[in-house]
């Protein structure tokens, strides 16, 4: 049953964010913030023990685990000098981690792991390593492939 309730909250959420984005000029994913908002409001239910842990808890962290790797593949396309596959390798795990420390009230261990992600998502969204070449050919190229499609 509980089940249903989550995936009744995520098709309604994503109906609404559908419609909300006719009409705002920010478009946001509406399937993304259905899944979101469903497991922000059940985990708020679960602080403030409106709902069962044993029947909620699974269920959140299922829907957090999902918005994870959700945004690991949505930061894939702004990597710069970062191979994916390395990111996502470091990003999942550690996001399932910050995870399940929000389910259990692991605060410092959530906003440590967190924190860590955030800069280390925000250093390769900016390709620290990213070393701009000197070479005026490889630049003229690199326009030409740019403009070309």
């Amino acid at each position: 049953m509980n089940i249903l309730v989550a995936t009744a909250s995520i098709l309604v959420i994503t109906i609404l964010m559908w419609f909300t984005n006719k009409i705002l000029p920010l478009k946001v994913c509406p399937i993304c913030a259905g899944v979101s908002l469903t497991w922000l409001w059940m985990l708020i239910g679960l602080y403030a023990n409106q709902l069962s842990t044993i029947h909620y808890q699974l269920i959140t962290a299922i829907l957090m685990g999902g918005s994870v790797v959700g945004i690991a593949y949505r930061l894939e396309k702004y990597l710069r000098g970062v191979p994916a596959l390395a990111f996502k390798i470091f990003f999942i795990p550690a996001g399932f981690v910050a995870a399940y420390s929000l389910i259990n009230f692991w605060w410092i261990t959530f906003a440590i792991i967190a924190g860590f992600l955030g800069i280390a998502s925000l250093l390769a969204i900016r390709g620290i390593s990213h070393k701009k070449s000197d070479n005026k050919t490889v630049e003229e190229l690199e326009s030409k492939m740019k403009g070309c499609c």
